[in-house]
């Protein structure tokens, strides 16, 4: 809501400018795209290893 606000008030005070962000934001997203993947499977890849480290803690301490 805070970006529409802003960009509301961007085409306010300079409407080229907001037409030119409106126009490439869709092109900036798919550029940053593979960057977010990659950062998803990293994550994903040191929360395995952080699951692995930690299982035998896990299941020697049991039950209780």
């Amino acid at each position: 809501m805070f970006t529409f606000l802003l960009w509301l008030a961007l085409l306010i005070f300079c409407w080229p400018l907001a037409l030119l962000a409106l126009v490439l934001y869709p092109i900036v997203w798919l550029l940053t795209l593979p960057f977010r993947l990659i950062g998803i499977s990293v994550a994903a890849v040191f929360a395995l290893l952080t699951a692995i480290l930690f299982l035998p803690a896990r299941v020697l301490r049991g039950r209780g």
